[in-house]
């Protein structure tokens, strides 16, 4: 693998919630190993509040992220991808651009807690139920040796962690 941190996009449709909250999560518990990116075929332009306000209380700064385009990481001058996770079943399914540098891919569908109804304790516990099962991945991808496994492995295993 690179000699620089590991670079992981998250994909989603509109990148203002499951990508967001990845992105958010793994430069937190990535430290200097992991670099987050997230983006989305058809970004929604903002992060949802509720999402800043999950990634806030667990002691991750929301203000850098935000809503974008996967078009913004797949052109030229734009850093290098290790791997490409997509977070839900539409952009699973959508046709993603070429990545350069072929990068390792894995999908954990989860469910959108954007698209939630209810009141607000309904939408903050769907908020936290994908938060926490993002947590829980991406703990787990963070023990990973991204350094030093073989490409195929360590595509195997990031993959496997969609049932975390």
């Amino acid at each position: 693998m690179p000699d620089r941190p590991f670079h992981v996009l998250f994909l989603c449709t509109g990148n203002s919630a499951r990508s967001i909250l990845a992105e958010g999560l793994l430069t937190r518990l990535g430290g200097a190993r992991f670099r987050a990116f997230s983006a989305g075929s058809r970004p929604a332009g903002a992060v949802q509040p509720l999402a800043a306000e999950w990634l806030a209380a667990r002691g991750v700064d929301p203000s850098p992220l935000r809503s974008k385009s996967w078009d913004e990481l797949a052109g030229a001058g734009a850093p290098p991808i290790d791997l490409v996770v997509t977070v839900c079943d539409a952009a699973a399914s959508e046709a993603c651009p070429v990545w350069p540098g072929a990068p390792l891919t894995a999908h954990w569908g989860l469910p959108d807690p954007a698209a939630a109804v209810g009141d607000d304790a309904t939408r903050r516990r769907a908020f936290a139920y994908v938060g926490e099962a993002l947590e829980r991945r991406l703990a787990a991808l963070v023990r990973l040796p991204v350094e030093s496994a073989d490409r195929a492995e360590l595509e195997l295993a990031v993959r496997r962690l969609a049932d975390g």
